[in-house]
This record gives structure tokens, C-alpha cells and sequence, in this order.
């Protein structure tokens, strides 16, 4: 079955205490674009991310709040930044890799936060029973193209409020040429 392809460039989800220290307490992040998965949405509002050995500026923080903050970054942005972050779902974030935010009002350190979000799907239960994946949490998926190639151990990310998208980093998309709205095809199911 095909599966559309959305790319995730670095970004960084807040909680509404650390939306207030980097913003300002009555600061409210805007809606400039909505994003494929319900209620998830590109805000105009940018931190810098920092480390004793690199800095990235502009990085986008992506709306609404959550209950936990998190940066998600790709092994490229790693290396700049002298980091080693685990390969996580979004929200395992204890022993992940410790970062600066730094926003136009205030600095926020966090002890741990920042990851390489794994390659997942994002799915609904009644879409995962359909397509036949209901025993599996990961599948293997083709990316066409012309530096296509196959990719294992995407995960199952199953919610009642999905957007069928199959989720990459800047650099599994580049590594591939591929872009957003790419279609990729999923294989086979790997064995819980």
C-alpha cells in the first residue's frame, strides 16, 4: 500500500511555562500554516537551539503546547551541535541529549529534550486493522525515485486522530531525493 511522504525539518514543541520564559507570560503562538496531523500547526515563532560546541538560530516551534518540551533534530544538526541524542518517539525524552532554547525574552535549559525523532507512520486503528499491519509496530517501506531505496524500522504511531503520513527527517529525505507529497510503499510488516 502507498503511504504519502511528510518531511520533518528541526523543530521544537513547548510546554506553556517554557512558552512564557522564552516569549513573554501573555505571548500566544499564531497560526501560520497548518500541519497534515489534526491541530498541529507551524507557528512564526523561532528559538535558537545551543550547546557549549554549536547554535542553531531560527529553529520553528510547532503548536499547540504540550505537556513536555521537546527538540527534535536531524543527525546533521547533531554534528553541529556536538550532540549524540537518541533515536525517540516523540515524548521518550528521559536520558536524551540536555539543550538550550533561547528565545527574545528568556533562556530555558533543559536536563534532557532533545532527540532524533524515529521514522514513523503516523496511523489510525481502523486504518491499521484494513491495511493488515494490526500485528505489527513497524513496517518496511520503499521510497521510489531516483535515489530510492528501501527503509526498515519505520514505527506504527497509531492515534484516533491521524493524518496517514509516513514521517522522515531532512536527512533520510535528502539520503533519498525525496520531497513532501512523495508517495513510498510499505513492504512488510516487521514482528512486534
Amino acid at each position: 500500500m502507498k503511504v504519502q511522504i511528510g518531511i520533518s525539518n528541526r523543530h521544537v514543541h513547548l510546554t506553556d511555562e517554557h512558552l512564557k520564559k522564552l516569549f513573554g507570560k501573555n505571548y500566544k503562538l499564531e497560526n501560520v500554516k497548518d500541519l497534515n496531523q489534526p491541530g498541529q500547526f507551524v507557528s512564526n515563532s523561532k528559538v535558537m537551539i545551543k550547546t557549549l560546541k554549536g547554535e542553531i538560530n531560527d529553529v520553528r516551534v510547532v503548536g499547540p503546547t504540550r505537556d513536555y518540551t521537546q527538540v527534535e533534530i536531524s543527525r546533521t544538526d547533531a554534528i553541529k551541535l556536538g550532540l549524540n541524542p537518541p533515536v525517540r518517539k516523540s515524548g521518550d525524552l528521559i536520558g536524551s541529549s540536555p539543550i538550550t532554547l533561547i528565545g527574545p525574552r528568556g533562556i530555558v535549559d533543559l536536563e534532557y529534550g532533545c532527540i532524533i525523532a524515529d521514522r514513523h507512520i503516523h496511523i489510525t486503528p481502523k486504518q491499521k486493522e484494513v491495511y493488515g499491519l494490526s500485528n505489527y509496530d513497524k513496517v518496511t517501506v520503499v521510497l521510489q525515485g531516483e535515489k530510492g531505496g528501501t527503509i526498515g524500522n519505520v514505527s506504527l504511531k497509531v492515534s484516533e486522530e491521524s493524518y496517514f503520513e509516513l514521517h522522515l527527517d531532512t536527512d533520510d529525505a535528502n539520503a533519498h531525493l525525496v520531497r513532501n507529497g512523495d508517495l513510498a510503499i510499505i513492504i512488510e510488516g516487521e514482528d512486534l
